[in-house]
């Protein structure tokens, strides 16, 4: 069962659905686009923030390079004031030691792992990592050298340059130096459960310090461009409501031309069915005429001529002439051009129904009609497609008719499609006032109507279209009220190739 109301609707889904579809993808896009940027900014701050800190790392081997130097070509004196001037120079460097001879390094949790660093420092013939606290946030240095070898205690956090950091302060972003399972925060970030999780991880450029420079950042719901894709979802329903809108105006456009041929092919159908009429009905008149002005020829030919009963010949004459005349000025209004004749077609019952349908929804509509179609399949039949439409629209329109004088929501109009013993049948039920027993014999009948200036041609016309495609129309009193009509064609029962 398809009506024009699901089919409104269902076009509305369509619309609705598309939105959502194209919203969707777009929003994705935008997303994804987003999160992109988001990501490409978090690499390049990651690969600066490494860079400075491989050259921090990198200075420290410098110093300890220096401080050996220094040793070997200063007088003590200058080596002292090196020393003490180096905290000062550079503030991650908390202090610094030496050991020569047979001086021990100084007491402490370091103490032997400077002695072993020393051994590992000569062998490799560079500076290495001492020790490494992340609770305290500090480690030692060593570089083994002749006479003396010395060591820097730095702070990890302050050997951090803020001034040119590229991350700022209070970002989401968690910055962090590993060493083996020892893991120190330098830069607290806010890190939490979120579906978009960036990371850089890679290690200082210098040996001598081996930390992995690591970069988290968490993005949470709020970094998606909200903004953006509710203006696109606005835009995209702005542009399928434009394009919905011209459609719509395109099928009304269609629907109105689609009335507007009918109407003129209704025309000119009712003139050849005007013209049968009018001849059996001038016929008799203008017979009459005849009759009466040759009568009145004879009596005035006669000697005396019969005065009185000539001129009551010719007011009789007069009258059918009148007859005639009328019956001419009626076929005149009626129609205007000739018939058309078209050839048999195989036709879709239930489609001419559904776009008769489809044609007179503003009439439904407008009078509050709801009009159903009820067919289990298709059903073809032979006939001329001109005439099915307009065989199907006067029985619509008549049911509207019918029914606006019914009380409102119970006007119900019914086109039911169905075929059987070679017949194919198209119905239409309405629940009007129906037809009285004694109207049903003459609803075919020309120039028969019940409706006031009503020209009585409408079911004429169908019933004479009908014969002329090889089938019938018939009209009957719908259980317990309102007036079925029934249109049988032969069917054709071929492929629908």
């Amino acid at each position: 069962m398809l009506t024009p109301a699901f089919s409104q609707a269902r076009g509305v889904c369509w619309a609705v659905g598309a939105w959502m579809v194209l919203t969707s993808v777009t929003c994705l896009w935008l997303s994804q686009q987003a999160l992109t940027q988001r990501q490409e900014i978090f690499e390049t701050d990651a690969r600066i923030a490494h860079r400075l800190l491989s050259q921090r790392a990198v200075q420290h081997d410098a110093v300890l390079a220096t401080l050996a130097l220094l040793h070997s070509s200063a007088m003590p004196g200058d080596r002292m004031d090196a020393l003490q001037r180096l905290p000062a120079v550079y503030p991650q460097i908390l202090a610094v030691a030496s050991r020569s001879g047979s001086m021990h390094w100084p007491i402490g949790p370091w103490g032997p792992a400077l002695d072993e660093a020393e051994a590992n420092a000569r062998r490799l013939g560079r500076p290495v990592l001492a020790w490494f606290d992340a609770d305290s946030a500090q480690f030692w240095m060593l570089q083994a050298a002749t006479p003396a070898s010395y060591a820097l205690r730095i702070d990890a956090r302050t050997m951090v340059p803020w001034a040119e950091w590229p991350v700022a302060k209070g970002s989401s972003v968690q910055t962090a130096l590993a060493l083996g399972t020892q893991h120190l925060v330098i830069q607290l970030g806010d890190l939490h459960t979120s579906p978009w999780q960036f990371k850089f991880h890679k290690r200082l450029a210098t040996d001598s310090q081996p930390f992995d420079v690591v970069l988290r950042q968490s993005l949470s719901w709020s970094a998606l461009p909200w903004g953006r894709m509710l203006a696109a979802a606005a835009l995209l329903a702005l542009l399928l409501g434009g394009m919905a809108l011209v459609q719509r105006q395109r099928r009304e456009r269609h629907r109105v031309e689609e009335l507007l041929r009918l109407g003129q092919v209704s025309r000119l159908n009712a003139m050849g069915e005007l013209a049968a009429g009018m001849a059996h009905e001038l016929n008799q008149p203008l017979t009459a005429l005849l009759a009466n002005t040759q009568a009145s020829r004879r009596l005035l030919a006669d000697d005396p001529p019969d005065i009185d009963t000539a001129r009551s010949a010719m007011e009789q004459a007069v009258q059918q002439a009148r007859r005639a005349s009328d019956v001419v000025t009626r076929l005149r209004r009626a129609v205007e051009r000739p018939d058309m004749v078209a050839p048999q077609q195989r036709l879709s019952l239930d489609d001419a129904a559904r776009n008769a349908l489809y044609l007179m929804e503003p009439e439904t509509h407008r009078a509050q009609v709801r009009a159903t179609l009820v067919c289990a399949c298709t059903v073809y039949a032979l006939g001329d497609p001109v005439a099915l439409e307009q065989i199907i629209h006067n029985l619509l329109s008549n049911a509207v008719q019918a029914l606006e004088r019914g009380p409102l929501g119970e006007r119900h109009v019914v086109v039911h499609v169905d075929a059987g013993a070679g017949l194919a049948r198209l119905t239409v039920q309405d629940n009007g006032p129906g037809i009285s027993a004694e109207v049903l014999p003459h609803v075919f009948e020309p120039f028969f109507s019940t409706r006031e200036g009503g020209l009585g041609l409408g079911l004429s016309l169908c019933e004479t279209l009908a014969q002329g495609m090889g089938g019938q129309l018939q009209a009957s009193h719908a259980r317990p009220q309102g007036a079925i009509f029934t249109l049988t064609l032969p069917e054709d029962k071929g492929s629908a190739g």
